[in-house]
């Protein structure tokens, strides 16, 4: 029998949980999925709940360690998977950066974004976690002016973040359409493992219509 600790993620289609299929598939990490039917509510049942209190995906289990919260899923996946070379090791002069990178889409993008959907206005400068949109935008415009990724030719797990993030964010006109950003997402959106997940969460959002229509 293997030692290997089973890996499951607690995903429902075309979510956040979305990204961490294709991470894991980059990785290559053996994997199976726990599905979780949002329009009927499973995110809210004791049995989920008992694994992330707040009823948001994603979240993993590998072994007994349970990890909720977006950017700790993809430390915690890009580490524990090495050989994929996804996440710069610990000395590597990448590291700094690419935790500032991950660290940054969910203390400042997100709440940014969420802001700019809301039509809310961001607390004074000095309360804000981010400061100001523009600000946050600009900086994102700037890392990917180097590219073709974050930095430079080195694909990491942070892209597999953003790459969905900035594709989903355009659509919905919360960022604006650049050149710059449009090549990122396309990069990421036209992987294999990106496609595969597509493929397959399409059918799973289908069937899950049917279900919750009875």
């Amino acid at each position: 029998m293997s030692d290997t600790p089973e890996l499951t993620l607690y995903h429902a289609p075309r979510t956040r949980s979305s990204g961490v299929r294709i991470l894991l598939e980059e990785l290559g990490a053996p994997y199976r999925l726990h599905i979780l039917n949002l329009k009927l509510g499973d995110q809210l049942k004791p049995e989920y709940l008992a694994v992330n209190p707040l009823g948001k995906v994603p979240a993993i289990k590998h072994g007994d360690a349970v990890v909720t919260e977006q950017v700790a899923i993809y430390i915690y996946l890009a580490d524990a998977f090495p050989d994929a070379g996804l996440a710069p090791a610990i000395g590597d002069p990448l590291r700094g950066p690419y935790l500032l990178w991950l660290a940054f889409y969910g203390s400042a993008f997100e709440p940014a974004i969420v802001d700019r959907s809301q039509q809310r206005a961001p607390d004074s400068r000095a309360m804000s976690p981010y400061g100001d949109y523009d600000a946050v935008i600009s900086a994102v415009r700037s890392q990917l002016a180097g590219g073709p990724y974050l930095f430079g030719d080195r694909l990491t797990a942070a892209d597999l973040l953003w790459g969905t993030a900035l594709r989903w964010t355009t659509i919905f006109g919360l960022v604006p359409t650049t050149p710059e950003i449009s090549a990122y997402f396309e990069r990421i959106a036209s992987r294999p493992s990106a496609r595969k997940v597509g493929r397959e969460d399409h059918e799973l959002a289908a069937a899950q219509e049917i279900a919750a229509k009875g």
